[in-house]
């Protein structure tokens, strides 16, 4: 397992391409073992082994993954028409620090909010705990 298991943080699944407003919140965990994603009303979107999760990083930080057969896209930052996280996701994520290492550079920090940084360090951590990435 690797030194980032134990993770979680706020990043939105984009449910659908063209409607910003589908581009909803999730509380994004990596536990040992486990890969979990939650919405707003704390339902479990997906929860699997990362270790049979697959998938691949696009070009412009969209983070396409499979768990248990249904493909998910994952984004550090959602639209304008994007509903914000509850004040409970908020909460679940409260002890988690950023991680230090996750930089995207001043393009991707002044145009994208650090967006893409975010998922390309979720791909390297779902990478070192076992899942089969691109």
């Amino acid at each position: 397992m690797s030194e980032h298991a134990g993770h979680a943080e706020i990043v939105y699944w984009r449910r659908s391409l063209w409607n910003g407003a589908r581009c909803v919140p999730v509380v994004l965990s990596l536990l040992p073992g486990e890969l979990r994603a939650q919405d707003r009303e704390g339902t479990v979107v997906f929860q699997g082994d990362p270790r049979k999760v697959d998938g691949r990083l696009t070009r412009l930080g969209t983070l396409l993954i499979n768990v248990e057969g249904k493909r998910y896209a994952l984004v550090g930052r959602g639209s304008d028409l994007s509903p914000a996280p509850t004040a409970e996701q908020h909460a679940a994520v409260s002890g988690c620090r950023p991680p230090s290492d996750v930089s995207g550079g001043a393009f991707d920090e002044i145009l994208n909010g650090g967006a893409m940084a975010r998922m390309r360090a979720w791909h390297t951590w779902l990478g070192g705990a076992g899942a089969r990435l691109r």
